[in-house]
């Protein structure tokens, strides 16, 4: 890792974390549908959860996570952990202006690794902004099982202006 990755901006006040925690809990509602818990939101990273329940699951007989319910909280966490960045950039401005700014984050690609099947009572979520440009974030994204086996990897390209 350069010095510069090494660096981290500002770490983010406790005002504009709650406030992108609502908006992925509460107000996203498809996140909502998902049971998407987050667990933690700093400078350029965030970790959430998701419980198993029969909705989320992908197979007639087998108890297991949908693929696409993985490639959706992947997307949301590497989504957050950008906007965690953006919002840790630009620390002097109000937490409104910040979540504005947070708005225009949007997926360009999205790629996702399934390794293992995703049967589990949980699944832990972890995201962290690889690199930071003034228009394209990059992510890197990682799905487990409750006893902390690595179940996907995913990567994605955000739109950050």
């Amino acid at each position: 890792m350069t010095k510069k990755q090494e660096a981290k901006p500002t770490e983010l006040d406790a005002q504009f974390a709650a406030a992108l925690k609502l908006m992925f809990e509460e107000k996203i509602k498809f996140n909502k549908v998902l049971g998407l818990q987050i667990t933690s939101i700093k400078s350029g990273s965030a970790t959430g959860r998701i419980d198993m329940k029969p909705e989320l699951a992908g197979h007639l007989t087998q108890y297991r996570l949908h693929g696409g319910v993985v490639s959706a909280v992947l997307d949301s966490l590497g989504g957050l952990a950008l906007m965690a960045e953006v919002g840790a950039r630009h620390i002097g401005e109000s937490v409104a202006q910040r979540v504005q700014r947070c708005h225009r984050v949007g997926t360009i690609d999205l790629r996702v690794d399934y390794l293992r099947q995703a049967i589990s009572e949980h699944f832990e979520l972890r995201s962290e902004v690889v690199r930071m440009g003034s228009r394209v974030g990059t992510v890197r994204m990682e799905c487990l099982s409750a006893s902390g086996v690595l179940i996907a990897v995913g990567s994605g390209a955000y739109i950050v202006s």
